[in-house]
């Protein structure tokens, strides 16, 4: 049984593909950055794909969706920015909120960083709570390791669900796949080798670990390198250099230690090798740096879908 939803802040299509391996048909996906409504329309040519600024969707032709789904922006709660939290102009929530409101789903499904459970936005947090109650909603947020769901990543992200009352009682989270991610040598050791370059395999052994968390930065910041200091050091034990993004693998008499190219830290986020990035190089990176990784958004959008499905089951029997 096909559920269907709508997506709030798409961006290049991270929690689209775990929504829709969940069993979620999109009604309308909304995102303003023009590059990702590209790489969005490339890939699925079906889905209806709004270019426009959230706080000017109007969600009421789409009442009885029955999943809101959204990656508000992370800027308002994130470590790396001023956590700002309601004061920053880039805080969604209420928007996310006008627009449960509107279309009046049976569940809500909104990602954000794990800085969202940092103890200065309790308030914001309860306050959210309390507004989902209001509107007839149970709401509840886990911190989910990209990790444990197969993704060779340090990276964790805050997942809040909130299922009508009359739902509610059927949601479980989604637990841990129970083996651990490939390494990034293992991972991607093909990739590298692609132009023959022979030091592929010693490379491989030497990236023996999972990466760490991938960035995507913003427009008015740098360009498509791999993070700050402490993350480039991170990258150089792996044996890869993280001041920037390669155009091309490796050739075969390469000596050093070699960039990523776009697809594979596309591959590291956890998208499919498939889903093209529309644009240059670095607008391509962001589009994935700044992505839900595909995998963890499955898992969490399958647990909704479980909930939702179950409690029509019940209805039946009954």
């Amino acid at each position: 049984m096909m559920l269907t939803c709508v997506e709030i802040c798409a961006g290049a299509g991270g929690q689209a593909l775990g929504l829709e391996r969940a069993g979620f048909e999109p009604l309308a996906l909304v995102e303003i950055d023009s590059p990702c409504c590209k790489t969005l329309r490339a890939n699925r040519p079906h889905w209806q794909v709004i270019e426009g600024d959230v706080k000017e969707f109007d969600g009421r032709p789409y009442r009885g969706a029955d999943l809101l789904a959204g990656g508000v922006p992370c800027p308002p709660f994130s470590k790396a920015g001023r956590q700002l939290g309601s004061d920053d102009e880039r805080d969604l929530f209420p928007e996310a909120l006008r627009l449960v409101e509107e279309i009046r789903p049976k569940a809500v499904m909104l990602e954000n960083v794990r800085g969202f459970l940092d103890a200065v936005f309790e308030d914001y947090r309860l306050r959210l709570k309390r507004q989902l109650e209001r509107m007839g909603y149970t709401a509840e947020w886990r911190l989910l390791n990209a990790s444990d769901y197969g993704v060779s990543q340090l990276r964790p992200r805050v997942v809040i669900v909130a299922l009508r009352k009359d739902l509610s009682a059927a949601m479980t989270w989604p637990h841990p796949c129970g083996r651990p991610p490939l390494t990034v040598g293992e991972l991607l050791h093909d990739q590298m080798a692609s132009n023959g370059w022979i030091g592929a395999t010693q490379w491989a052994k030497q990236a023996d670990d999972i990466a760490p968390t991938i960035v995507g930065g913003s427009k008015k910041h740098g360009g498509a390198d791999l993070g700050p200091t402490r993350a480039k050091k991170a990258w150089a034990a792996l044996g890869v250099d993280g001041k920037g993004v390669a155009d091309a693998a490796p050739e075969r008499e390469f000596v050093g230690m070699p960039r990523l190219t776009v697809p594979m830290v596309a591959r590291i986020q956890g998208f499919p090798d498939e889903w093209q990035f529309v644009g240059k190089k670095t607008p391509a990176y962001r589009q994935i740096g700044n992505a839900f990784p595909p995998p963890v958004a499955h898992a969490a959008a399958a647990a909704v879908c479980r909930a939702l499905t179950q409690r029509k089951i019940f209805a039946l029997a009954a």
